[in-house]
């Protein structure tokens, strides 16, 4: 099985790590509150205090990692905050990990972020991923219909990495 890591574990992301973990696939999660460490080891999942505003703290979790998932369609945070967390700050990260053991990226293109935005977000994984050859795709399941967002997200492993 392939270990995930879920950039952005909140509430989706727990839904999806418990799916990612009943389908065999060991997860690693990141949060950057230092308190909800102990609520992802207690869901079972390999804990990691990381933040994708400052990358470097990300470096790390990418060890041994073949897919990774960025949960980033809820971020909350000021306009520019946002901007630079799907532009600059999410092309420094894909770098990052075209230097890694990773073999397949999930970006989440639905979401409270403005639409126009996730699309800006997308085309740079697109741009990113087909450029490396690196597997990916663009989350776009509604995250509001959470049975269906978690079914679609947690059947990507395999097809990612069988190359469909």
């Amino acid at each position: 099985m392939a270990r995930c890591l879920i950039v952005g574990c909140g509430c989706r992301g727990l839904l999806l790590a418990g799916e990612l973990r009943a389908r065999g696939h060991p997860v690693r999660a990141t949060t950057r509150s230092v308190q909800r460490l102990a609520r992802l080891r207690a869901a079972g999942l390999e804990a990691w205090h990381g933040d994708p505003d400052r990358v470097a703290t990300l470096t790390g979790a990418l060890a041994d990692v073949a897919i990774v998932y960025l949960l980033l369609g809820g971020a909350r945070g000021s306009p520019q905050a946002l901007e630079a967390l799907h532009t600059t700050r999410l092309q420094m990260l894909l770098e990052r990990m075209l230097d890694s053991a990773v073999r397949a990226i999930v970006y989440e293109a639905a979401g409270e972020v403005d639409g126009e935005l996730l699309a800006r977000g997308g085309a740079i994984v697109r741009g990113v991923c087909e450029g490396s050859r690196i597997p990916h795709e663009l989350l776009d399941a509604d995250p509001r219909d959470a049975g269906a967002w978690v079914a679609h997200a947690a059947a990507l492993p395999e097809r990612l990495l069988a190359g469909r």
